[in-house]
């Protein structure tokens, strides 16, 4: 199912997610319960993620396990090709198949531009934003400081896990 930006709009208790792709063993107990207890909240209506490795993936799946809809928000690229090894390209076809809505965004003309809009697609949407970061600056523009610093800028509320003293490789 594709549906338009306007459609997720005015549903309370939506949360979206920005994290980082590779995520270090140490820091999986902490961010999947601060995900889990995100997600177990009365309010949480609905879930968004790009589907993407790591955070976004670990994100989605623990959201449709609880029941919680999720809405796949696809970058305007050839996305599915930069997402990595098959095993994360089968992970986020199974995951999509899964959705209960899916967005797909205009083309843009470069990949971190598409992560980029996605990322601000996603805080637009969102009542908060669940983002797993280590505090650093982003790699590139659209990585999760980005999304981090655009949220704050437009007052969408942001928890932040991570373990203290983790560090990504």
């Amino acid at each position: 199912m594709v549906v338009s930006q306007n459609d997720v709009i005015g549903v309370t208790g939506v949360i979206g997610v920005t994290g980082h792709r590779h995520l270090p063993p140490d820091v999986l107990p902490a961010v999947r319960h601060g995900m889990t207890a995100e997600l177990c909240a009365a309010t949480t209506a609905g879930a968004l993620s790009c589907l993407a490795a790591g955070a976004d993936q670990l994100f989605a799946g623990l959201a449709l396990d609880r029941g919680v809809p999720v809405t796949a928000v696809i970058p305007g690229m050839d996305y599915e090709a930069h997402l990595g090894d098959e095993d994360i390209r089968a992970s986020y076809r199974r995951l999509l198949t899964s959705c209960a809505a899916r967005v797909d965004l205009p083309r843009e003309p470069t990949h971190e531009e598409a992560y980029y809009a996605a990322g601000r697609w996603i805080v637009d949407h969102a009542d908060r934003l669940l983002a797993v970061w280590d505090g650093r600056p982003a790699r590139g523009l659209g990585g999760t400081a980005d999304v981090v610093a655009y949220a704050r800028r437009t007052g969408v509320p942001v928890t932040v896990l991570w373990s203290p003293g983790a560090t990504r490789e």
